[in-house]
């Protein structure tokens, strides 16, 4: 059986479907119409029987996102909101600048769309004669370069420093924006991926305060990618929310992992109403509820309490969930840094690794000889030998001269010695044959 590091099918093993609370819901969301109350107790437990009607109501009778004026899901919203502003909905959860939004400039857009032309945009430049550019971090999740170029937009790339472990440097940021008015482009947002797609890294509190007050100075909207907030392995740097800002969270990542529920929402602080109002209206367009999708983001905003029968369990399953990839994270790393010519960060968060591979010259003349950007000569010929699937980094952006791929910390704890073991032999052996003499430096 071949072994893949990018297989979506191991969120869901790797989190044994998640919790059973939510696999609950959702059964009861699906068919709870049709069980008279008195007998949903013998199949269900006593936690999600009693949210189950709520949730169900929201979603069979909302046609359209909610939000925080309308009625029937204000109680839901709260339940966002309540647990953003006490620190309970992530774990741990803390602000890089204190966050006390104006009554009424504290909104909570739930979506359930299934591709970026369906989602809500800020982005949206018809009437607009210069195309709006936003800073997005590189190397990049590709969906940002996508929707950025649906939307009419530009992408403007910031690189971050792999050798400060893909921190992110203030003056690079300056000069990025800088050179783009030079242009006579005008930049308006800024993404950040905190934790880091694909780098894993967790930006510190210090970069937090840096980007937030570069941001205020620039008057530029902060675009918060923060849906892997509670995947963080290590204990230096937490995961610390920005909040000054457009967030986003989903039951698709993190170590929920249901990627085939599109459930999600964004949190728009100390956004003025008039704008709150146009996102919400792009929002609208879609009729279709995704209900399976939005009984999910119930239960995730609205875990299992101390006093519910599901606790225990929800409490041991998360644990470990995220205990063992934490120890992914390291037999992964140590795994890479092992191997001849590749350099490794470790993963701080997310799920994902992104090694430097260190290509010979002769393995890049070849590469280019046949057709082939170096690092996918490199993947392929990894996928072919081992069996072993990965991203090249050229998929997400990287500086001139520099290769990388990515992976991920997915597959079974008890299987990754074995991958990394098939990983070392690969590498070894690549290098031996493209090494036009010994002592080709890692460095």
């Amino acid at each position: 059986m071949h072994s893949s590091f990018n297989s979506n099918s191991h969120k869901n093993t790797s989190s044994k479907q998640s919790v059973q609370a939510s696999n609950f819901f959702i059964s009861l969301g699906r068919v709870g119409l049709r069980i008279p109350r008195k007998d949903k107790g013998l199949t269900f437990r006593a936690d999600p029987v009693k949210g189950a009607p709520f949730l169900t109501f929201i979603t069979f009778f909302s046609p359209s996102p909610p939000r925080s004026p309308q009625k029937v899901p204000q109680e839901f919203l709260n339940k966002i909101n309540k647990q953003l502003a006490e620190g309970t909905f992530s774990n741990p959860r803390t602000e890089a600048a204190p966050s006390k939004p104006d009554k009424g400039k504290n909104k909570v857009i739930e979506t359930s769309s299934p591709s970026p032309s369906q989602s809500p945009s800020t982005l949206d430049n018809s009437s607009d004669e210069s195309a709006p550019e936003i800073l997005v971090p590189v190397p990049q999740y590709p969906l940002y370069s996508a929707a950025i170029s649906l939307f009419g937009g530009s992408l403007v790339p910031y690189y971050l420093e792999e050798t400060a472990n893909w921190g992110l440097d203030i003056q690079n940021l300056r000069q990025s924006v800088a050179e783009a008015r030079t242009r006579g482009i005008t930049v308006r947002a800024m993404v950040i991926i905190n934790p880091g797609n694909p780098t894993g890294q967790c930006l510190s509190e210090r970069n937090l305060k840096e980007i937030i007050q570069f941001c205020n100075q620039e008057k530029l909207v902060l675009l918060g990618d923060e849906v892997y907030q509670q995947n963080v392995y290590q204990d230096d740097r937490p995961f610390i929310s920005a909040r000054k800002l457009v967030s986003f969270h989903t039951v698709s990542k993190g170590y929920w992992g249901e990627c085939g529920q599109r459930g999600g929402y964004l949190e728009m602080t100390n956004i003025p109403p008039e704008t709150v109002d146009e996102i919400y209206k792009v929002a609208s367009i879609s009729l279709s509820p995704n209900v399976p999708g939005q009984i999910f983001l119930g239960v995730m905003v609205n875990p299992p309490k101390p006093a519910d029968i599901s606790y225990d369990q929800f409490i041991r399953e998360s644990k470990a969930i995220l205990g063992s990839l934490r120890k992914r994270a390291h037999i992964m790393t140590d795994g890479f840094n092992s191997c001849r010519n590749v350099v490794c960060n470790f993963t701080e968060g997310a799920m994902y690794s992104v090694p430097q591979i260190r290509l010979p010259p002769k393995a890049i003349e070849v590469a280019k000889s046949s057709g082939k950007v170096p690092d996918v000569f490199y993947c392929l010929k990894l996928l072919e030998a081992t069996g072993i699937s990965t991203v090249p980094g050229s998929g997400f952006g990287q500086k001139e001269g520099v290769f990388h791929l990515r992976t991920t910390i997915l597959p079974a704890e008890e299987e990754m010695p074995g991958i990394m073991a098939n990983f070392k032999k690969f590498n070894d052996e690549f290098m031996e044959q493209y090494e036009e003499y010994r002592g080709y430096s890692r460095m």
